[in-house]
């Protein structure tokens, strides 16, 4: 870059005095405004020309960074700057670097942007930044070229860049750049291996299991096993984390040395050393608590303790003590708390006594509840969900729930809760909530050989205008199958603990062997009784038909089955429902669990009690095993006990996605004696175990892996038994959850009408 100054007219002016400015003007002016211009300069009309005066004006708007050139002259009492731009930056595009979402990561790293001035001290830095963060990922020998194209080309090559140059631009002024960076990906570094010097009580897997840089494994492209693969990032917290293994093994006196990589750049290999002195393992020979203040008495504080006096020290159950030492005093509104663990050791005994220190400090009060981040939806619909409002006592176990609570209503992606201390003895909670998609258009698509083509479909809005009210309707369509469902709830009734529920149904469908028309409908009313326990009572009144059968030599055998032509049900429905998870969609913790009792009785032609009840239980993996699996099991079970008229449309039918996979929906039954038709069943019970990793985190999507095993019967529970196993792909997509089932059963039976793949939307997983 140059610059310029050539005050011309101040020469020929040829003047022994000094001359007046009359006027200050700008030429070429276009980055900034000629008022700001003003400013920088401090030269105006009125002032006598001074050249070291000009000269420091264009030294200052020199440095604004937007001009390549800039001169002035002086002629007719005009003092007037002239200006070359810098080129703009027209585009910005990276080319031969990850996806389209790592990209759009890495442009907002790399410091330019369309609009900006070019310049090329940032384009090499940019650069820089490109190869760095690529080091950073594992990439060694990274090579970026940048390419520039003038702006009257750039609109014709680059189309489809980043950052599109506006179209209506002048081409004919070749004042801009479109920037492409052309990244040739560098090669990771494999750690061959890993050399402990001095490891002699552990076991390489017990040290590495905190490690992000270990060994090559044999086979280490294999899910769960070891690639080697070198993350620089990391490699300066390993010594520590190696350090932590032994500490949790009760080696207190074990020291590790930083890392020392050996890197061979020819074959992109390299060696990993690592220096260690052991020393002696401790065993905990006595544990202190020390309170000054006595909120709470000491034996309630050992209960939960993890550490136990002669087993041998680990540093993982003392900072858990610790926090559970913080819960337990700040439940009673301590908020302030301090735990600070100490260490007596004894070298000699290779013993050492554990000591909590606590400072207390004062209760703590809420003084004010401060929510952001809903723009749809109400600030009533979020503080009703909260445990803690405005004069309470802190809690901290309430302020942990409130926030599963506003993420199991669905509404919201994201949610945190901060505390901001106000004074000694108050704060605030600030509530910021991510709203996210509570509109469902929902849709499956399946294919059986009994069903034939299969489409069923859902409009679904689970926050009604911000309200916290839900509306559905759900349409199922197949080729033996139609079903019509509308269905309004309020779980909030004028932001009561108290629910109510709505809901209409017609149906019509061919249930293997005979068609089935259902009409009824509804109404529920519920409690909240805890904040994750709730209780309902429901009512209905349908009535149910058999038009006509698909075989009609079968319905001579129904019909010592269908006794009464269109059975009128008439059923109350206590019920409970329990869920203390901590997501809506993903849940990785926690227990989902309910169970009703069905009387139909009252009046109507049914006579029977129905008895089900289901749960899933939940848990995050990653604690224990460091990746992000959660382990589910769900099971469910139901009975049925006749007490006079009981339709097979109300008994119990096994298969499908909800219960058995790789089996057609309620194809799995009991038969009549002569094994020609389905009679239902009066006992079921399932089991699925699955496990759930993690595969791409932004995207919200996961692989899972499946075994499903069921039990259905007329006088007990086993008299048909059928399992399957599988994989599953769950995603949540901008139109709602999806899941895409692959099942495969397990020993079928002859007769058993299977299922290869089977699909569903808008399920929670």
């Amino acid at each position: 870059m140059k610059k310029f100054l050539c005050i011309i007219a101040l020469v020929c002016c040829h003047i022994a005095h000094a001359a007046e400015i009359q006027k200050v003007e700008y030429e070429g002016l276009s980055s900034i405004s000629s008022v700001l211009a003003d400013e920088i300069v401090h030269i105006k009309a009125g002032d006598e020309l001074n050249i070291d005066k000009v000269d420091k004006a264009i030294r200052a708007l020199y440095e604004q960074g937007y001009f390549e050139d800039i001169y002035a002259d002086f002629e007719s009492g005009i003092l007037r700057f002239y200006f070359k731009q810098k080129p703009k930056v027209a585009s910005v595009e990276i080319k031969g670097y990850g996806s389209e979402q790592e990209r759009e990561t890495l442009y907002s790293q790399i410091g330019i942007k369309k609009g900006d001035s070019y310049d090329e001290t940032k384009l090499n830095r940019a650069k820089n930044i490109i190869r760095t963060i690529l080091e950073y990922q594992g990439y060694y020998g990274t090579v970026v070229e940048a390419d520039l194209q003038p702006i009257s080309q750039a609109n014709k090559d680059s189309k489809n860049a980043h950052a599109q140059a506006d179209s209506t631009a002048n081409t004919d002024i070749m004042n801009a750049y479109a920037i492409t960076f052309n990244v040739n990906q560098g090669e990771n570094i494999i750690i061959k291996n890993a050399i402990y010097d001095g490891r002699e009580k552990l076991k390489i897997k017990e040290l590495e299991e905190l490690s992000a840089n270990r060994q090559k494994q044999f086979m280490g492209w294999i899910w769960g096993r070891n690639d080697g693969k070198l993350k620089l990032a990391e490699l300066e917290y390993d010594g520590a984390r190696i350090q932590d293994a032994y500490m949790r093994k009760g080696y207190l006196d074990a020291s590790v040395s930083q890392a020392f990589l050996d890197a061979n750049f020819n074959d992109y290999s390299a060696n990993l050393y690592y220096k260690i002195k052991e020393g002696e393992r401790y065993k905990v020979s006595g544990i202190k608590i020390v309170l000054h203040v006595p909120v709470i008495e000491e034996d309630e504080l050992r209960k939960v303790l993890k550490v136990k006096e002669d087993d041998y020290f680990n540093i993982e159950e003392v900072r858990t003590d610790a926090e559970s030492i913080r819960q337990k005093i700040a439940d009673r509104g301590y908020a302030f708390v301090r735990v600070s663990p100490d260490l007596d050791k004894d070298q000699d005994k290779a013993e050492v006594k554990v000591i909590y220190l606590i400072q207390v400090g004062q209760k703590v009060k809420i003084h004010d509840v401060i929510i952001s981040g809903n723009s749809r939806t109400a600030d009533r619909i979020i503080r009703r969900e909260l445990l803690l409002s405005p004069g309470d006592t802190y809690n901290l176990t309430d302020l942990r729930e409130s926030e599963n609570a506003l993420k199991r209503t669905g509404y919201f992606g994201k949610v945190s809760i901060q505390e901001r201390r106000v004074s000694e003895d108050s704060m605030d909670l600030l509530v910021n909530v991510e709203e996210t998609r509570t509109g469902e258009l929902m849709f499956g698509l399946g294919y059986g050989s009994y069903d034939k083509l299969m489409v069923n479909a859902s409009i679904r809005e689970r926050n009604l205008f911000g309200t916290g009210q839900s509306g559905q309707l759900y349409a199922d369509w197949s080729y033996r199958r139609q079903l019509a469902n509308l269905t309004l709830s309020n779980p909030r009734v004028f932001d009561s603990k108290y629910s109510a529920s709505f809901s209409v149904f017609h149906s019509l469908y061919w249930n293997w062997d005979y068609r089935e028309q259902t009409t009824g409908a509804s109404i529920t009313g519920g409690r909240l009784l805890t904040n994750t326990l709730r209780a309902s009572l429901g009512y209905t009144l349908s009535t149910t038909r058999i038009l006509d059968f698909y075989n009609p030599d079968l319905e001579t055998l129904y019909k010592q089955y269908l006794t009464i032509d269109r059975p009128l049900k008439s059923a109350i429905s206590p019920s409970l429902y329990f869920d203390n998870t901590d997501d809506y969609y993903f849940p990785k913790n926690g227990v989902i669990a309910s169970a009703y009792v069905e009387y139909a009785g009252l009046g109507g032609d049914e006579k029977y009690t129905k008895l089900y009840g289901k749960a899933a239980f939940y848990y995050h993996l990653k604690s224990l095993l460091g990746i992000d699996l959660i382990a589910r099991y769900k099971t469910q079970v139901g009975a049925i006990f006749e007490q006079g008229y009981v339709p097979l449309t109300s008994k119990f039918y096994m298969g499908g996605i909800s219960s058995i996979r790789g089996y057609q929906i309620s194809s799995l039954t009991p038969r009549d004696p002569t094994g020609q038709i389905r009679i239902g069943g009066n006992y079921m019970m399932t089991h699925s175990a699955e496990l759930s990793y993690g595969i791409l985190e932004k995207a919200q999507m996961r692989l899972a892996v499946f075994a499903d095993y069921g039990m259905i019967g007329v006088d007990n529970f086993a008299e048909t038994i059928r399992a399957s196993w599988g994989l599953a792909i769950e995603w949540v997509s901008p139109m709602g959850p999806i899941v895409l089932v692959f099942p495969q059963p397990i020993n079928p039976q002859p007769g058993d009408r299977k299922s290869t793949f089977e699909f569903t939307m808008g399920t929670r997983f």
